[in-house]
């Protein structure tokens, strides 16, 4: 082919013979990155997915009685961390009355990272407001798993609390 000045014309570059080619370099690619992330995932899976779900969903009713009694309480909690690190619960009734006088277990734990469990007991340094004995000694997020019990009564809840 020849161009009106008199000089042959570059040939087209016609790139149609590669598309099988381009599909499947593109299919290898997915292949390899599926294959490492189901490596992935199979080498770093731990082996359970919960603990105790099956006999959580075994004994749901009572589960569901034990929150319509507490419910029926209307005890509200209240969860902070004082400036040395120690967990503070403050208990209201329903009228917003503190509550004096309620026996107050623990649990605190990091609900993220290397497993860190604090058990806490709580003593009443004024009326409705309870100090918890253990300091928390990680800066970040804390979950504490609480269970009150006063004239017969107990209250199981969890509050997240924020150690700065």
């Amino acid at each position: 082919m020849q161009a009106r000045d008199g000089k042959a014309a570059p040939p087209s570059r016609n790139l149609w013979p590669f598309f099988p080619w381009f599909i499947a370099a593109a299919m290898g690619v997915v292949i390899v990155v599926n294959s490492f992330m189901a490596y992935s995932a199979l080498s770093t899976f731990p082996g359970t997915a919960g603990g105790d779900g099956f006999d959580l969903s075994n004994n749901y009713n009572a589960i569901l009685a034990r929150m319509k009694r507490e419910a029926a309480l209307g005890w509200t909690v209240r969860a902070e961390v004082d400036k040395a690190g120690h967990p503070v619960v403050v208990l209201a009734d329903r009228s917003g009355n503190v509550l004096a006088g309620v026996a107050i277990e623990a649990t605190a734990q990091r609900p993220l990272g290397d497993q860190h469990t604090t058990n806490v007991r709580f003593s009443e340094v004024s009326p409705g407001r309870y100090l918890g004995a253990a300091v928390l000694d990680e800066k970040g997020q804390w979950d504490l798993e609480l269970s009150a019990t006063a004239g017969g009564h107990e209250f199981m809840t969890t509050r997240r609390l924020v150690v700065r």
